[in-house]
């Protein structure tokens, strides 16, 4: 890109930056004071917005600089293109485990409840980032592109994300072995986590008990769950996809711009989750207007204080006026 066009995606990177920022402190912040951090799926959801808050402060800064902005070692540009890929996949993994955790939830319900503890979502958290970090460093150990560059280790290179990782590496390995399997086995729990939910309403309502509260409200959250997830879904398949065409044609059928778009709706993706969170999951929503009121009352003090002012100026006014009248 040139001119006007590098300008313009440069000021949507920053601005998709400031709201992955902004939005996922808020979203940390909320599910630390509310307490939800004791309850393993919000310790998930508290992971996937750690990992989306490195996107906005990590991932998209280095993915500016990747687009041939800077020159550095070859390795230097491997490994800042390769922090790009790990919080991809630790966004993946976390999602991952709270389908996991929401199918458990409901399909043996008193057994989970009893057995999994804060720790073990404490290991699972470690277990999904440790693993996002292994794959998503692969091009380090060997798969990249430096061999086929003319250049010596000491060579500095104009750094581009495609000059290092290859588009093998992102097709064979990156979508189609680290992302799809995560993906399809993500939307078959949440059709069964559905499906177990309406067959205990439906059996609930049948012999009027009064565990169906428990499904209805399960049912509430796994669907802001699965929205988040179909988000996911929508906007990181368009650029892989993209970029799977590119490589299996080896033809240039997709445009140059289309690339860039399909880059900043997968870092748009971490913007978005917050937003969900502040619709669609009453605990963090209650957090969300819990801060809202520490700032509002105080904007409330001063207008009161303003409008009391008023009140007695008018009074003094009204009075001045009526007693010259009687004079």
């Amino acid at each position: 890109m040139a001119g006007v066009g590098e300008a313009i995606y440069t000021a949507l990177e920053i601005s998709i930056a400031v709201a992955c920022c902004l939005g996922n402190v808020l979203v940390i912040w909320a599910v630390q004071t509310s307490g939800g951090i004791k309850k393993p799926t919000f310790c998930f959801i508290m992971s996937l917005a750690v990992a989306d808050f490195m996107v906005g402060a990590v991932a998209i800064p280095l993915a500016v600089l990747v687009d041939g902005r800077f020159e550095t070692s070859f390795h230097g540009c491997l490994f800042i293109s390769c922090v790009v890929i790990v919080l991809t996949q630790a966004s993946v993994y976390s999602l991952l485990a709270i389908a996991v955790d929401r199918y458990l939830r409901v399909y043996i319900p008193l057994r989970y409840k009893g057995k999994v503890k804060l720790m073990h979502s404490g290991v699972i958290v470690a277990v999904c980032w440790v693993t996002a970090a292994v794959l998503g460093l692969v091009p380090m150990f060997g798969w990249n592109n430096q061999s086929s560059l003319p250049l010596s280790n000491s060579t500095t290179i104009v750094c581009q994300f495609l000059t290092v990782i290859p588009m093998s590496f992102l097709v064979n390995f990156s979508f189609l072995s680290c992302l799809l399997p995560p993906l399809i086995i993500m939307i078959v729990l949440y059709c069964c986590i559905f499906c177990v939910i309406s067959h205990h309403l439906r059996r609930d309502i049948a012999k009027a008990t009064k565990s169906s509260a428990y499904y209805v409200k399960e049912r509430k959250l796994a669907s802001s769950l699965a929205l988040v997830l179909a988000l996911f879904a929508a906007c990181w398949l368009p650029i892989h996809i993209m970029n799977a065409v590119e490589f299996y044609t080896q033809g240039s059928y997709v445009p140059h711009m289309a690339f860039y778009v399909g880059i900043l709706l997968s870092h748009a993706n971490s913007a978005v989750n917050p937003v969900v969170y502040a619709f669609k999951i009453p605990k963090i929503k209650q957090a969300y207007q819990r801060a809202y009121r520490k700032v509002l009352p105080c904007k409330t003090e001063e207008q009161k204080d303003q409008s009391s002012q008023m009140t007695e100026t008018n009074k003094a006014t009204s009075t001045a006026k009526s007693s010259s009248v009687l004079t």
